[in-house]
């Protein structure tokens, strides 16, 4: 089994330390083999703020962890007009990852992550040409026993969130050709602070079979409809076992885990089983 840590839109400089810190724990007692960070490192792109993120992944890279991660909209600057057309990534890539589409296989798993964040839009995401050839090119060299998740920042899907629609990344046609032509299994997002998984067929009727998970907001405290939460992912031979860890009493506790195993060409929830402890 490999396990894989979910983390979304941290926002430091809009951060809650104590949920840092619990988070920081929660990792290590889970034993994560991958941590996965879907984008939105910082609340304003500021230098300081990024320090403070980069503080962070060292921290979890000291104790052993891996750590793929992806820029969201937040990490590009706002206010600061030259650097978001000039240079919009440049701290990011000084602080988190000079490499804006990271891969990495783990035993069973192989997981990319693609960068969505763009300097023209002062929220939503696209993705392009050169980022599907790279998909194919990279799941390509996979072994075809492998279960393969993209991450990104922005949602592959339109979501419903609080009753209203969070928009679909820009081109999500290209997207959504890269995910079925690459054989991709499974899909990580965050940017809507709000947790949740199904399958892709219940959101467009020409997906395909792949499992659509998305993160709340870990640290920030900027909030919507659901309290600050992660997500721990455990998979195992043809199933995913997705578990939601709320903040609730001043700790992370785990939700109903919820168990997907994959039947005839698409993902099948099974009933609820004992969340991770």
């Amino acid at each position: 089994m490999t396990r894989i840590v979910h983390l979304s839109d941290l926002h430091f400089g809009a951060h809650d330390e104590r949920l840092v810190e619990a988070v920081d724990w929660e990792v290590d007692r889970l034993k994560a083999d991958l941590v996965v960070i879907s984008g939105d490192f910082t609340q304003r792109a500021k230098t300081e703020q990024f320090r403070e993120a980069c503080k962070f992944l060292e921290g979890l890279r000291d104790r052993g962890h891996e750590v793929l991660g992806v820029p969201g909209n937040h990490d590009v600057p706002l206010y600061d007009v030259l650097r978001r057309f000039l240079s919009p990534l440049a701290r990011y890539r000084r602080f988190i990852d000079d490499t804006l589409c990271p891969f990495i296989e783990l035993p069973g798993v192989a997981v990319l992550g693609i960068n969505t964040a763009r300097s023209l839009t002062f929220k939503d995401g696209r993705i392009n040409r050169d980022q599907v050839d790279f998909i194919g090119e990279t799941f390509a060299r996979v072994a075809s026993d492998k279960m393969r998740i993209i991450v990104t920042h922005h949602p592959l899907f339109a979501l419903e969130v609080g009753g209203e629609v969070e928009r679909a990344i820009g081109r999500q046609e290209l997207a959504l050709d890269a995910v079925e032509e690459s054989g991709v299994d499974m899909v990580l997002a965050g940017h809507a602070h709000h947790a949740s998984s199904q399958d892709a067929g219940e959101l467009v009727t020409r997906a395909g079979g792949v499992l659509v998970v998305q993160a709340g907001t870990a640290t920030s405290t900027r909030v919507r409809e659901q309290e600050q939460s992660f997500n721990s992912i455990d998979i195992a031979e043809g199933s995913a076992t997705i578990t939601v860890h709320a903040w609730r009493g001043g700790e992370f506790k785990a939700n109903d885990a919820q168990r997907y195993e994959w039947r005839d060409g698409r993902w099948r929830i099974l009933k609820s089983v004992e969340p991770v402890h």
